[in-house]
């Protein structure tokens, strides 16, 4: 299990990577890297809406850099699922797959249940105050922040699995919950953040009273709710969803 004060400071790595202006590189980092996670980013955000055709030179001109990183970070983009390129016509943000969503729900349940199972079976009281904390900074976010809950919400699932030592098993979720984090943030208009913090008190719970069982339900009740926003959210953004059927 990884202690406290690696996730402290690595959750201050964290929060300081969100400060980073969207178009500014690190002058002594690789430039094609930088710019693959600033666009994943901006598009599951939807600072880049689906269907937006997106132009290298334009790209390369916002990030004051070559178009060849620029490029690299297209490929790696339309391999995640998030760009789709159209021979002859250009490269555009591709809609939003309801399969894919609910494929990555489904891999992230696998996942994070399994997780909280494991924390739940050999409980660390540095580890529950430690959570404790992140609860309280949860509920202090005020309602009009969305966004701001939301950077909240990944640290907590994420210091679950690097409590856990599933390191690699975070990685894949990451991977995988890219859709599912479009459709969020096209739901923070009316962002249920009172209804998760309290899911994220009643793992916690679990998790300290050493209930497997229980940690797992709520885990698992907790991810489904994804599933319960998709028709509306569908409903209201058609042009930005492929047919779910």
């Amino acid at each position: 299990m990884a202690t406290i004060d690696h996730l402290t400071r690595t959750t201050a790595q964290r929060t300081d990577e969100t400060r980073t202006t969207a178009w500014s590189l690190e002058p002594t980092a690789a430039v094609g890297p930088q710019i693959y996670k600033a666009l994943r980013r901006l598009i599951v955000r939807g600072e880049f809406s689906p269907g937006t055709a997106m132009s290298e030179v334009d790209i390369a001109g916002r990030f004051a850099t070559s178009r060849q990183p620029v490029r690299e970070a297209f490929i790696k983009l339309a391999e995640d699922g998030l760009l789709e390129v159209r021979p002859q016509r250009g490269t555009f943000v591709r809609k939003i797959s309801i399969a894919q969503v609910i494929d990555a729900r489904f891999v992230r349940e696998a996942i994070e249940t399994h997780i909280v199972r494991e924390l739940a079976a050999k409980s660390d009281a540095r580890l529950i105050r430690h959570l404790r904390l992140q609860l309280e900074e949860q509920t202090a976010i005020p309602i009009d922040r969305p966004d701001d809950f939301m950077k909240l919400d990944e640290q907590f699932h994420w210091t679950l699995a690097d409590a856990a030592g599933r390191s690699y098993g975070w990685k894949v979720i990451e991977d995988v919950k890219l859709q599912m984090d479009r459709v969020r943030h096209l739901t923070l208009r009316s962002f249920p953040q009172q209804k998760l913090v309290r899911q994220h008190t009643a793992i916690v719970d679990s998790i300290e009273r050493s209930a497997p069982d229980e940690a797992e339900r709520e885990m698992r009740q907790h991810l489904q709710l994804i599933l319960e926003d998709l028709p509306s959210v569908e409903a209201q953004y058609p042009d930005f969803f492929t047919p779910s059927t």
